[in-house]
């Protein structure tokens, strides 16, 4: 087999609600790093199965159309129905994403997984990277730049499994408390341990 059809080293970027992880995304593929968001393949998938989703969450689609909040109202105050939506689309995230790791040249690749522990999406990841940050913080920064209520991002917080689970969990932990600059010197610290645990120059 030629080099070029190696599998690329797949680290997982997660982190609660707020945390940094589209910040530390960006910052990734600003140094040449492919990104594979879970988010933006998740609703994909939602459009592609509509239909069947219409059948499950009526009062989510007015007007024929998805109402994301009316649906995330809806499935995380009902623990059941929550898994009634993951049954129908994560299966088709999981194709998705296949077909664009088949694409992927480099060698290594993220994929940023908002609730990767949760989900138990470490089986099949080289490493996992945990962006964390205070409650408050995160709190803060989801309402203003959703609109959520202060209740509605706690809902969503209380659907994740607690930060400090996840740290021990988490191969790397990058704390997103300060600036910008602080945040992209520790990115580079983590780059340079991931290179050297898995023999990249």
């Amino acid at each position: 087999m030629g080099e070029e059809t190696k599998h690329p080293i797949i680290i997982g970027i997660t982190g609660n609600i707020g945390s940094g992880k589209s910040t530390v995304a960006a910052l990734l593929r600003a140094r040449g790093y492919p990104v594979i968001d879970l988010d933006a393949l998740a609703a994909r998938a939602r459009e592609n199965k509509k239909e069947e989703l219409k059948r499950l969450f009526p009062e989510a689609f007015p007007g024929g159309e998805l109402d994301r909040r009316a649906l995330a109202r809806e499935v995380f105050a009902d623990p059941e129905k929550l898994r009634a939506l993951e049954a129908v689309v994560h299966p088709e995230v999981r194709r998705l994403l296949q077909e664009e790791l088949t694409r992927v040249q480099a060698p290594i690749v993220f994929l940023e997984i908002p609730l990767l522990f949760e989900k138990g999406w470490e089986a099949h990841l080289d490493a996992t990277l945990l962006v964390a940050a205070p409650l408050e913080e995160r709190l803060r920064r989801v309402m203003e730049r959703s609109g959520l209520s202060r209740e509605e991002v706690l809902a969503r917080e209380r659907a994740q499994m607690p930060e400090e689970e996840k740290r021990k969990r988490a191969t790397w932990t990058l704390e997103n408390r300060g600036g910008l600059a602080e945040l992209e010197a520790a990115l580079e610290k983590v780059l340079r341990e991931l290179r050297g645990r898995f023999g990249l120059s």
